[in-house]
């Protein structure tokens, strides 16, 4: 027999979406921010020559340049005021939570409540703000040593104008999307920073199709090849959709309590584990961490030292120190993030608390390190999974020339907060039915 809850998620329907007011201001918010990000990807970095940095990037916009340049939604090669994108918060997002787990004082901090909550948000804050001014300075600097055909500079201000201007819209550029992002998450529906980067890459997917049709209209590529990728992208969104809700279900069981003459408990529950509980974190944070060293090498290399062109050469796709670097990133983050997001022994002190236990383990310290356990195995295939959807498809990308979009991190990206999105306006949609509810009987209680 079907649960309350499962009969309320069947009988969503369009007029219930048609009457809860709420949810639709917060998707109307979330769409308009977004518009406005879009926007902005659009108005150009002042002093920069777009014309020549166009031509520089289709020569150099491989390797982890063209990745930054997709989770940017285009806002690189067209270096506008958004070229940095959200990546300097996400950045210091990994840093604050790493020296969270490493610094006692941070850690009594996070355990504050909504107050270090605060602080901590305020500590990213100011770490984002840093460096955003190291990147945006760096990339200052690389587009001064950068010169398109003939000889032509990119830049068309001073040295000193230049570099002001392009520092502190790029910074600008970085904060605003920080803010928006946080408003979209506390007023709108979805994750702001992940809604952002998907946005991003949605926008610039008709571009992608466009170009990969143009490259089988001109032969460059056989239509064969076009329709198999083409296959192999719906089967990937499958197997994401498959990995994303798999789960490992815990059997938890409450012991039967006697009050009086009635006995209370003795229901049996499930801990549901994912086998995927960093979700897209793992490939966001690599690229991230990435994006710095490589710009760096792929700036430099022109009229650089020797060594730091063979770097450059090394950092594109399908080579081994990118692939490598890559892979090692992703599944660190995903035993990282996974250890931030489930604690086995806080998780195994609540069951113990409130009564509960696993058939056949122990309560307390056993319970604890069974549930480590399991995780550890889950997240060794869910880091392997993200490992293999992120790496595999850079091969196709590097051997027939195609755009990122078709790679594996943005369908994962993409694939993932949608996911994540709609599971959201789900909640709030029987959220408004419960509360539909409730007034009906307190009606019906007045009569």
């Amino acid at each position: 027999m079907a649960s309350a809850a499962e009969q309320l998620a069947s009988n969503l329907n369009f007029g219930v979406f048609a009457k809860a007011t709420d949810l639709k201001k917060r998707i109307w918010f979330t769409l308009a921010a977004l518009v406005v990000y879009r926007l902005g990807t659009w108005i150009p970095l002042p002093g920069v020559d777009p014309h020549v940095l166009g031509e520089l990037f289709k020569q150099n916009g491989g390797g982890i340049l063209g990745m930054f340049d997709m989770l940017a939604g285009g806002a690189l090669h067209r270096m506008t005021i958004f070229a940095l994108n959200i990546m300097p918060y996400i950045t210091a997002s990994i840093i604050i939570q790493l020296m969270t787990s490493v610094i006692p004082s941070l850690e009594a901090t996070k355990k504050e409540g909504e107050s270090g909550r605060k602080k901590i948000n305020q500590y990213t804050r100011y770490l984002t703000l840093a460096i955003a001014t190291v990147q945006a300075y760096g990339m200052a600097l690389g587009l001064e040593s950068m010169s398109g055909p003939a000889g032509s500079a990119v830049y068309m201000d001073s040295h000193l104008v230049f570099r002001f201007s392009a520092v502190c819209t790029l910074v600008g550029g970085t904060l605003f999307l920080m803010w928006l992002g946080e408003q979209i998450t506390a007023r709108g529906i979805g994750q702001g920073t992940s809604l952002i980067i998907m946005a991003g890459i949605v926008a610039e997917l008709p571009a992608a199709i466009g170009s990969t049709l143009e490259l089988g209209r001109t032969g460059a590529l056989p239509v064969l090849v076009i329709i198999g990728i083409l296959l192999m992208s719906i089967l990937v969104i499958a197997f994401i959709v498959f990995l994303e809700r798999a789960q490992r279900r815990i059997i938890v069981q409450y012991p039967k309590r006697q009050v009086g003459n009635k006995v209370f408990g003795g229901d049996s529950s499930h801990l549901p584990l994912k086998v995927n509980t960093s979700g897209v974190i793992p490939p966001i944070f690599a690229s991230s961490v990435l994006l710095m060293p490589a710009t760096v090498a792929q700036l430099s290399a022109q009229g650089g030292p020797e060594w730091l062109t063979s770097v450059a050469a090394l950092m594109g796709h399908g080579q081994p120190l990118y692939v490598g670097m890559y892979v090692a990133l992703i599944m660190f983050f995903a035993f990282f993030y996974t250890s931030v997001v489930f604690n086995p022994t806080e998780t195994a002190d609540n069951l113990k608390k409130y009564g509960g236990f696993i058939p056949g383990i122990r309560p307390g310290k056993n319970t604890a390190d069974y549930l480590d356990y399991v995780l550890t195995r889950l997240t060794v295939v869910g880091a392997i999974y993200l490992a293999a959807l992120s790496v595999l498809p850079e091969v196709l990308i590097s051997k027939f020339s195609l755009p990122f979009y078709f790679g594996g991190t943005s369908l994962l990206i993409v694939v993932s907060v949608t996911m994540d999105t709609v599971s959201q306006i789900q909640s709030h949609l029987l959220a408004h039915q419960y509360e539909g509810l409730i007034k009906k009987s307190r009606l019906r209680g007045r009569r």
